[in-house]
């Protein structure tokens, strides 16, 4: 306890703060988007050390190696790929400085981000965010799993008919194309910005 004290006192420990959207230009992150595919900052976390930054497409994380160091690893996981699990948040005690924002997301080690307590009201909104994103994430996973079961039963019962071998093959290459469309566009969510928008309030 007297050792973390210290480290806040000394300026020592890696307790980040949520930047405003007026000094989203600043960050290194910023420098790492696809902006000319419409992704932008919704939210992010900044300490001496790394930058978390959630925006409408993925998760960028600007990973130091120590605060005195200008080493960055960028690493970025897409939230059309990545599963985020796990959204829990540590709230702060009487003498502690911070709030602990931890999740998952896909085979990434699981994140602990520390924040100023200061800040805990907008830490609740991103952990409001991250759990509707997976709950999204997991009903699009059960909707193309849906679908493909679908195709095999539509598949064998056209293996079984009498149509000729052409006619199955239109007919089975029309479907899965259809499918196919179907899944990506519908049921492949890439683009979260309405969950941002609605649940983000800094």
């Amino acid at each position: 306890m007297f050792k973390k004290l210290a480290s806040e006192a000394l300026g020592l420990s890696d307790i980040g703060v949520i930047v405003p959207p007026s000094d989203y230009n600043k960050v290194d992150a910023d420098d790492y988007l696809f902006s000319e595919d419409g992704e932008k900052i919704f939210f992010l976390i900044k300490s001496k050390k790394d930058e978390y930054c959630f925006t409408n497409l993925a998760l960028v994380h600007v990973d130091g190696d120590s605060a005195v160091s200008s080493k960055r690893t960028i690493k970025r996981y897409e939230y059309g790929s990545h599963r985020i699990g796990r959204v829990t948040i540590e709230t702060a005690g009487t003498i502690d400085m911070d709030v602990e924002l931890k999740f998952t997301i896909g085979d990434a080690p699981p994140f602990s981000i520390d924040v100023r307590k200061s800040f805990i009201e907008q830490v609740k909104d991103i952990y409001k965010a991250l759990i509707m994103i997976g709950r999204l994430q997991e009903r699009d996973e059960r909707a193309r799993d849906n679908a493909m079961h679908c195709l095999g039963v539509v598949g064998q019962m056209f293996k079984l008919g009498t149509a000729s071998e052409e006619v199955v093959t239109a007919h089975y290459n029309a479907l899965l194309n259809n499918i196919n469309g179907t899944v990506l566009e519908r049921f492949h969510r890439r683009d979260f910005a309405p969950v941002f928008e609605r649940y983000i309030h800094n």
